[in-house]
């Protein structure tokens, strides 16, 4: 999440494009942002009156976000979906169709990035994943806080 958040908010120009290999005649228009709002993933609340270009999952959500329920109706895009299991607490992102979620990589060319539409998820024999509230591990839905403005 740090790390797309930080992404999203980089200016895209012809370098960023081809070191990422996205074909500019497919993109809208960069938006316009000040320096501030760019800087935005990179002074993340990290607790204890610190700020800095990294925050665990756990910060991210209590010091960063705010909840917005427990119904995945009310997700937005861009809007993270938490779960704590205990040890590992983990975030997966709605994208309006599809929810996305990094795994680490399998193999040398996977980015372990995977996409799966809702049905697909709420159907999973690993309970853990389900984002109801019949899911202990689910805690629900968030918002980070410069998009709730």
């Amino acid at each position: 999440m740090r790390f797309a958040a930080n992404e999203a908010l980089k200016i895209h120009d012809s370098k960023w494009l081809k070191s990422n290999g996205i074909a500019s005649q497919y993109l809208p228009p960069e938006m316009t942002l000040t320096p501030e709002q760019r800087q935005l993933a990179q002074n993340w609340n990290q607790g204890n009156g610190k700020t800095g270009p990294y925050v665990t999952a756990i910060n991210l959500i209590q010091y960063n976000s705010q909840f917005i329920g427990q119904d995945i109706n009310q997700a937005l895009p861009g809007d993270m979906i938490f779960f704590d299991q205990g040890d590992a607490q983990h975030l997966m992102v709605w994208m309006g169709r599809y929810v996305i979620y990094h795994t680490g990589s399998a193999t040398k060319t996977d980015n372990g990035m995977r996409a799966v539409s809702l049905q697909q998820l709420m159907t999973w024999k690993d309970t853990r994943w389900i984002p109801n509230d019949s899911n202990p591990n689910f805690i629900g839905i968030y918002r980070l806080n410069f998009l709730a403005r």
